[in-house]
């Protein structure tokens, strides 16, 4: 019995060379994974992107079963989706979880853009990284939007409403970028097409532009809360210790996401969504989702149209400059106080921008609003340069 169980490991480990020669798939794996060299002190921050992973595969797995059952028409869309709430096998699930894992998915990607930003990930050799992952921050929210029309509930409809008339507001090319986007004056058919089009794409495209963000971190390596590039001694192979790490993220965000679904699923609906889109009746206050508040709250805050648009996509912009914006040799806020007071000043106007947005900008709002999109812009373009300068100067001249 021992000879024959040695002679079957032998076979099976000549099996996987003869495999490993030709696709090293095995050895990639290896390499990559188990052995690659993690931080010591990285901390459950360095969890999020596990758990962006886990769910971006399960929007698309409950996103392939929701496609093959809606019908992408002004006729069809809001009846193909009561339809699957209700007559197809576990459709209701199907679509609770997508729309669920949306919202989280975003909230993770927006506490992730937070971890890159507080302990430098942006700077060097991680700028591919950082660009890569801004790119995915786009992409993602362009199919949010998209997802969020296809019900073609009221919420829905007036959406692709209020984002056609924002597009008009360019000089020059407005109106033609409006009916582009809407295929006609108004949001119809071509409309509905357009973004279930734009929105199964992005969702595969999204998958590759991921994969390049990873091997970006395997070729740069990973940063650390230190902000000092770990050597040898201060680095851990990622299995078992931070497969361990990941898997409990990913559990707890499993967690999270059955608690919204099934206990607070308010948190990720409107009730006005679920009626029929109905042109004839705007919505008392229309509003996006909670992720898209902070931006709704800067097109609001600049009295023209065209203004809060350019302030709104500024801020997403803003955001690809950092690596250049910040040029400072020490990495981590951990070592820097004024970018630190700075960073949670900024987290307190995102989230006034968003309180703004939801309250649509009236009566003390609007000043909220207004302070908190001027400190937004005023980080990044006065606070990083001006810090990192002194910062700078400090270090040439004790060398």
């Amino acid at each position: 019995m021992t000879g024959s169980s040695s002679s079957d490991r032998e076979n099976d480990g000549s099996k996987q060379d003869w495999l490993d020669s030709r696709l090293p798939v095995r050895r990639f794996l290896t390499t990559q994974f188990r052995h690659f060299p993690m931080p010591r002190s990285a901390n459950m921050l360095w969890t999020v992107g596990a758990m962006l992973s886990a769910v971006l595969v399960l929007m698309l797995l409950s996103g392939l079963v929701l496609v093959m059952n809606y019908t992408p028409t002004v006729a069809g869309a809001f009846a193909s989706i009561e339809a699957i709430e209700r007559r197809v096998p576990s459709g209701w699930l199907m679509r609770s979880m997508h729309m669920a894992g949306a919202s989280l998915f975003l909230g993770a990607l927006y506490l992730h853009l937070f971890r890159g930003l507080y302990y430098g990930s942006y700077k060097k050799p991680r700028e591919l990284v950082w660009l890569l992952g801004l790119l995915l921050l786009v992409m993602t929210m362009i199919t949010a939007f998209a997802g969020y029309v296809l019900p073609w509930g009221q919420m829905s409809y007036w959406g692709a409403d209020i984002a056609g008339k924002a597009l008009a507001s360019i000089p020059v090319i407005g109106p033609f970028t409006e009916r582009v986007f809407l295929d006609g004056s108004q949001p119809g058919d071509g409309t509905l097409h357009h973004l279930f089009v734009l929105h199964f794409t992005l969702a595969f495209a999204i998958v590759a532009v991921v994969g390049l963000h990873v091997a970006g971190v395997h070729v740069a390596g990973s940063g650390n809360p230190s902000g000092i590039e770990p050597d040898r001694k201060g680095s851990l192979p990622f299995s078992p210790y931070f497969a361990i790490k990941d898997a409990f993220g990913v559990a707890v965000f499993a967690i999270v996401l059955t608690a919204v679904m099934f206990l607070f699923p308010d948190l990720v609906t409107e009730s006005a969504n679920y009626r029929p889109a109905n042109p004839l009746h705007t919505p008392t206050n229309i509003e996006p989702e909670w992720y898209f508040l902070p931006f709704f709250g800067m097109l609001q805050a600049i009295p023209f149209k065209f203004g809060g648009l350019v302030a709104s996509v500024g801020a997403v912009v803003v955001l690809f400059l950092v690596p250049w914006l910040d040029q400072s040799p020490v990495r981590s806020a951990r070592q820097r106080p004024l970018i630190r007071l700075s960073m949670i000043l900024l987290v307190a106007a995102f989230v006034a921008l968003g309180l703004a947005g939801q309250h649509h900008m009236e009566g003390s709002w609007l000043i909220i609003g207004r302070c908190a999109t001027v400190f937004y812009f005023f980080h990044f373009l006065v606070v990083l340069p001006f810090v990192s300068r002194r910062e700078r100067a400090v270090v040439e001249s004790a060398s």
